[in-house]
Formats: structure tokens, C-alpha cells, sequence
């Protein structure tokens, strides 16, 4: 029987961000001391809205040391976080690029320009001694050169909302997520009804992930919801692990689930 996962994700990872997830992450520690181990994983930009390099804010860096050393990943989450292409021409990249985000950065790219944005982030994680195991497309939006550009580097998996991706073979892995959009009162509201279901039909699966975003800890009962999903998701048996991890566990070999 295989053992039922949990993956704690926590997205947008900048020191522009790190103000909104100090708190959150010191409660999701207070828990670890009752619960158990409960490892992270940091979905980090490097250079988050063009506001400067990650690299040139000391404290973070050592934050996020530390975190290595407590057994939590790092992945590579874009380089800028905000989609910077021409504007959409069509209907369908109207409603992808400026309705369901603003921040899809790899949606629009051809093959060399997102091989640009990767090789850039990739070095950034070099210079600092980061494992670079994972990368996740802001927004989960992927453009075809994107996936090309991503099967030629040295990325473990990648993912979008329900599977993770062991690469370079893009073997698809069941690994359904739940996340809130909280931008607006009647997103957080959807988001509460979309989760609940979301977790429901994932109840069986060998991975679950709870994808969190800084804005969702800006909401008091949003972040309470994280919280004690969190802590439901572990008394129901659920193990937390890294991503990762998980990919490393899932062996060449394994079927898809």
C-alpha cells in the first residue's frame, strides 16, 4: 500500500513577499513541533516584478539557507513573475493572460526566450549553492517552447494544477491541488467551494498539495483555512514531504498513476 503524501507549497517566494509569510510560516513551524516534520517547499523568484535580485537582500538568502538546512526545497518559480510579452491577439490569450492572471511569464514565450529565463534563474540558484530539483511556471502557463526549452536543462519535474511531471520524460504524476484565488471577495469565496470539492475527489490520491500564495495570508480565514486543512490532511494520515522528494520516490520505472 503506498503511503498518502502531502506537499506544502508555498508560491511567489521574494523578499517583497517574505513580510506576508513570516507569520505563516512561524505557525506552520509551532505545528511541526506538535505534528511532526513538515517540510516546504519554496517556490522562489529571483528577481520578483523587476524589483532587484533576490540575491542582493542578505537576509533572505540566510532565511533561506536555513530552510534548506531544515530539509525544505527550493524550486525555481519564473525569474520575473509577471508576463512582459506583446499583448494577447487572440481571444483565448486575452482570457489566459489578463483575465485568469497578469502573471503568466511563460505562456507567451518562444523556445529561446524561455530557455533565456531558465538559464537565468538557474544560474542565480548556482551562485548562491541552491539545488535547482523543480521548476513551476508562474500560473502553472507553459507555452509549447517553454516545454521544449525545459526537456534540454537539468530540471527534475515541473507541474501544473493536477499532476507533477517527472522530466525529461514528462511521465505525468497524479498530484491533485488545492488552491484559493483570493484577489477579490467573490474569488475567496469560489475558492472555499472549489477546494472543498478539490479535496474531496483527491482524497485517494498518493500526493495531495496545498499550493499557498502570499495574498492568501493576507485574509485571516483564509489563512486559518490553510491551517487547518493542514492539520486535518495529517490527522487523517497524510505525511508531509517535498516535491521533491515525492519525484525521487516515484521510481523510473513506476507506472503513472
Amino acid at each position: 500500500m503506498v503511503e498518502r503524501r502531502l506537499a506544502v507549497v508555498l508560491h511567489d517566494v521574494a523578499p517583497a513577499t517574505w513580510p506576508d509569510y513570516a507569520p505563516f510560516v512561524a505557525a506552520l513551524d509551532a505545528l511541526a513541533a506538535e505534528l511532526g516534520p513538515i517540510p516546504l517547499t519554496w517556490l522562489v523568484v529571483p528577481d520578483f516584478h523587476h524589483r532587484g535580485p533576490c540575491s542582493a537582500d542578505p537576509a533572505f538568502i540566510e532565511r533561506m539557507d536555513a530552510r534548506l538546512a531544515r530539509g525544505d526545497e527550493l524550486a525555481l518559480h519564473g525569474y520575473h513573475h509577471c508576463d512582459d510579452a506583446p499583448p494577447p491577439r487572440t481571444p483565448r490569450a486575452l482570457l489566459m493572460r489578463r483575465v485568469y492572471t497578469r502573471e503568466g511569464e511563460f505562456q507567451a514565450l518562444d523556445e529561446a526566450q524561455a530557455g533565456q529565463h531558465l538559464d537565468r534563474g538557474a544560474a542565480l540558484f548556482d551562485r548562491l549553492s541552491w539545488p535547482t530539483p523543480g521548476f513551476v511556471a508562474p500560473a502553472w502557463l507553459m507555452s509549447p517552447g517553454t516545454r521544449r526549452a525545459l526537456v534540454q536543462r537539468r530540471f527534475a519535474y515541473t507541474s501544473d494544477r493536477r499532476r507533477l511531471y517527472r522530466l525529461p520524460d514528462w511521465l505525468p504524476l497524479d498530484a491533485p491541488g488545492l488552491v484559493w484565488s483570493a484577489r477579490s471577495a467573490w474569488r475567496r469565496g469560489a475558492s472555499r467551494a472549489v477546494c472543498a470539492l478539490q479535496r474531496r475527489r483527491g482524497r485517494h490520491a498518493d500526493l495531495l498539495r496545498l499550493g499557498i500564495h502570499p495574498v492568501d495570508i493576507r485574509h485571516p480565514w483564509v489563512r486559518d483555512y490553510w491551517l487547518n486543512t493542514l492539520v486535518a490532511l495529517i490527522r487523517e494520515g497524510r505525511r508531509p514531504i517535498t516535491k521533491r522528494d515525492w519525484v525521487a520516490s516515484r521510481a523510473p520505472g513506476d507506472p503513472a498513476p
